[in-house]
């Protein structure tokens, strides 16, 4: 009987360690990911989200709190920012960054954008 129920333990154990480390975006992508949020985090923009102004560190917060929300259904950088950075889940309002001498625009282009530079190498 002790036998069984360690085995049964170790199998969900087992299970649930598998459905984890599959949860997530590749190796590769999970730097893209980091690279991402030290971007929000270590920049001047404020980020509007919901009609309340937030600095980059509080954006960051934010946008990782939803990323770990959202990580079973998350495979690639791109599906980070779509489910963690585009738009509020509650009133589905579009996050605009506003960076100083430029017109504010969306967070998903902002982030593409860095995307596409930091994979291109210029980041």
């Amino acid at each position: 009987m002790k036998t069984s129920l360690s085995v049964v333990i170790m199998a969900v154990m087992a299970i649930l360690l598998t459905e984890t480390a599959l949860a997530d975006v590749p190796p590769k992508q999970q730097a893209e990911v980091a690279h991402l949020l030290q971007f929000v985090r270590n920049s001047t923009c404020r980020i509007n989200r919901n009609n309340s102004l937030h600095s980059g560190q509080e954006a960051a917060s934010h946008i990782q709190k939803k990323y770990d929300y959202f990580k079973k259904k998350i495979k690639t950088t791109e599906q980070f920012i779509k489910y963690s950075a585009t738009k509020s889940t509650m009133s589905g309002q579009y996050y605009t960054v506003i960076c100083d001498g430029q017109k504010p625009i969306r967070t998903r282009d902002w982030l593409l954008r860095e995307l596409k530079a930091y994979r291109s190498g210029s980041r």
